[in-house]
């Protein structure tokens, strides 16, 4: 049994000793497979890296050849540019220097010409004071032939001449002057028929904007088509009913309202105000406010002209012309508010004739009411002092007032003190500077075209347009002009500006003639 065992065990110990060497063999067989298998695959890798190097060389190449051409392509055009301007600069100075040896050629030519002018003049002084003294020696010859012949010496003759011509020139001369003054005053008649004819107050284009239109300020722009309404229904009513144009434009948050009745104006700008404050723009309630607002106006220039009338302690006076007396603070005169003018003159008219020894509250009444015809101009049409006089004879003024209306434009003989006054008052009110307002570019225009008008004449060394356009002071030469013709001259320049020009008031002409001897004591 044991040997059975030790039989088995040693050919089990065999059989795994040849098992072993027979795996080692085949192993090391396996093994001797995968090195060729890896060399084979070593060589496979090596021809492929050859290949790529092979193909990198070969772009490399290509690459650095392009490059090569850009650049030879970029040095020709460089050395064509070059080239170009090269040959541009040169023709510049070949250019430059034929206009050089023009320009010296003409420069030559022209100090030629000149060096010949020159010596042209010289000859021409020489010839000129050769005839000169020819003229000198002829002219002593002849006054002493005429000395010989009429028998009187040079400064007798030469007395006689003066005399002559003298009296033939003051003749000349007052005849001249009587047609000026005529020109004057029919020119003056007819500026006054102009002023006297105007139908509505005389406003400035210039300025229109300042005098003609009122702005309403809203609190938002979406206001603007609820005050047009649907299919304009409520701006058509607003225009209709307060005679104002209505301008809604893309001003923010404002409408601007315009006309030339400042009355109308003042009452379509409270009403538009009224409605935007009411919230409810309908035509019924524009007409209902346009009526409400226009009674309030009524009752407020009425209550105006009564505090006017007690301020100045002037009483009986009728209530309607009390309220025209009021809507004269909507009314303008060459841009002066007809109100302001108004207790203006009627200050002034009471002051003088106080001094006068007039009766100082008559005067005042007829200063308050010489203007009062304006307050109907804008409805009724019509002259101003035509519509006053009516008024005035309505309501039974006091003659003073009657006389006053229509004798401050000098359409009537002044017949009192008190209309004195009044008609000194309106001047003093009108005239003075600053009281009716005119652009500053036309202001200056109008002084430009005095003293341009003024400088044109002969003799005139300066001229200065003084007292804002109302006297123009002209310095003449005293060696040109002697005082008869500075007299003369004024009258000229004067008749001038009443022709070219339009004016307000009266334009002094002040002619001064000096004449100065300096010396030094030493």
């Amino acid at each position: 049994m044991l040997n059975q065992i030790l039989l088995g065990g040693g050919i089990a110990t065999v059989s795994g000793v040849v098992g072993f060497l027979i795996s080692k063999k085949l192993s090391s067989a396996q093994f001797d497979i995968f090195v060729e298998q890896a060399k084979a695959k070593a060589k496979v890798i090596e021809s492929e890296a050859e290949l790529l190097l092979h193909k990198a060389s070969f772009k490399a190449q290509e690459i650095e050849a392009k490059a090569q051409k850009k650049y030879d392509e970029a040095a020709e055009d460089a050395r064509k540019g070059l080239k170009d301007q090269f040959r541009l600069l040169k023709d510049k100075e070949a250019d430059f220097a034929e206009f050089k040896q023009t320009e010296l050629r003409r420069i030559k030519s022209e100090a030629s010409k000149t060096e010949n002018l020159n010596l042209q003049l010289s000859r021409t002084v020489r010839s000129m004071e050769k005839q000169k003294e020819d003229y000198v020696r002829r002219s002593d010859e002849a006054i002493k032939v005429l000395e010989e012949g009429a028998g009187l010496t040079r400064d007798e003759a030469k007395r006689l001449l003066l005399q002559k011509v003298e009296e033939d020139s003051r003749s000349d001369i007052a005849h001249i002057v009587r047609k000026y003054e005529q020109e004057a005053k029919t020119e003056g008649q007819r500026k006054a028929n102009y002023i006297l004819a105007q139908a509505t107050s005389r406003f400035a284009g210039e300025f229109a904007s300042e005098r003609l239109i009122n702005m309403v300020h809203l609190n938002n722009d979406e206001l603007k088509g609820r005050i047009i309404g649907k299919e304009g229904r409520n701006i058509k009513t607003l225009e209709m009913l307060l005679g104002v144009d209505i301008i809604i434009d893309e001003t923010p948050n404002a409408i601007i309202l315009s006309s030339f009745n400042l009355y109308r104006r003042a009452i379509a700008t409270r009403t538009i105000e009224l409605l935007i404050e009411d919230g409810r723009i309908q035509p019924a309630r524009i007409e209902e406010i346009f009526e409400k607002v226009t009674n309030e106006f009524e009752e407020s220039v009425l209550n105006e002209g009564e505090q006017i009338a007690r301020e100045m302690n002037v009483t009986g006076i009728h209530p309607e012309l009390l309220k025209l007396i009021g809507r004269l603070r909507y009314r303008a005169s060459y841009g002066q508010n007809a109100l302001a003018h108004t207790l203006e003159v009627a200050n002034l008219a009471g002051i003088i004739a106080a001094e006068l020894g007039g009766e100082e509250t008559l005067a005042k009444r007829a200063g308050l009411l010489h203007d009062i015809g304006k307050a109907l101009t804008h409805d009724k049409g019509g002259n101003h002092v035509d519509l006053g006089i009516e008024l005035a004879t309505l309501y039974k003024e006091d003659p003073v007032v009657l006389n006053a209306i229509p004798a401050h434009h000098g359409l009537e003989e002044i017949k009192s003190i008190e209309c004195a006054a009044v008609c000194a008052g309106d001047a003093l009110s009108a005239a003075r500077p600053g009281a009716r307002r005119e652009v500053l570019e036309s202001y200056l225009k109008r002084l430009k075209e005095i003293e341009e008008i003024a400088s044109e004449k002969q003799g005139v060394k300066q001229a200065y347009a003084l007292n804002a356009g109302r006297e123009v002071r002209v310095i003449v030469n005293a060696a040109l002009l002697n005082d008869d013709e500075s007299s003369l001259l004024a009258k000229e320049i004067a008749h001038e500006i009443e022709t070219k020009m339009n004016f307000p008031g009266d334009i002094k002409v002040s002619v001064i003639r000096e004449s100065r001897a300096i010396e030094y004591a030493h």
